[in-house]
């Protein structure tokens, strides 16, 4: 079995966004206030609070641990033989998160400050581009127990797999893309996780049971 190799050069792009966070969060640390605003509701208004210590620190430490984790799922996965199959494009799942945690860190560090920032607006923003660029990949993304829409019957089934992530990609891709509209113009940003999100995400999980039992049937 190919085993999966730690490219450096392909990590340290990851590692400098981990580094940068934490010097970040170092440098800002002495002014930043004793409750750091960090959780907000779909108004832009802050419903949540931590310490000066977890607040500043949390996305970086969030984000070391989340690379820690996709460094080591591939090793622990019974169907790790797959990742070799979808390698570049679980690197770019990487990238992805990575990149939305340093940017939901720079947020928190600014709201923080005392600077403005239109939270809601820039919050359903990136999540729906995370949203968008998720479902660009999902239909390359290989049969696995870490990575993908993970239902028991997506499981079982490598076919009821395939046809669910296509179905996936284009849900996915839509719903974030209208997604990413609506927050610019800040239409109906409360609905905006709830329906155009949701939405694409269900209908999968829904998809690949009927698929299911209907290749079930077909084959008894």
């Amino acid at each position: 079995m190919k085993k999966i190799e730690y490219n450096l050069k392909r990590e340290l792009p990851l590692i400098l966004i981990i580094l940068v966070s934490f010097a970040i969060s170092i440098y800002f640390y002495p002014m930043m206030p004793d409750r750091v605003p960090t959780h907000w509701n779909f108004k832009g208004e802050v419903d949540g609070y931590s310490g000066k210590l977890t607040g500043t620190f949390m996305m970086p430490v969030t984000n070391l641990i989340m690379y820690g984790l996709f460094l080591v799922l591939p090793l622990v996965d019974p169907k790790k033989h797959n990742y070799k199959l979808f390698s570049s494009t679980y690197v770019f799942f990487r990238y992805l998160f990575h990149i939305y945690f340093f940017g939901m860190h720079i947020m928190v560090i600014l709201a923080a400050l005392g600077y403005n920032v239109d939270t809601s607006r820039w919050v359903m923003f990136s999540v729906s581009v995370l949203f968008m660029l998720m479902g660009n990949l999902m239909g390359r993304v290989k049969h696995n127990y870490f990575v993908g829409i993970k239902t028991p019957w997506t499981l079982a089934s490598e076919e009821v797999w395939v046809k669910t992530h296509r179905l996936a990609a284009i849900l996915w891709t839509a719903g974030g893309f209208l997604g990413a509209v609506l927050s610019l113009l800040k239409f109906g940003l409360g609905w905006i996780l709830m329906v155009i999100l949701f939405v694409p995400t269900i209908i999968p999980v829904i998809y690949s049971y009927i698929l299911f039992n209907k290749i079930s049937k077909t084959d008894s």
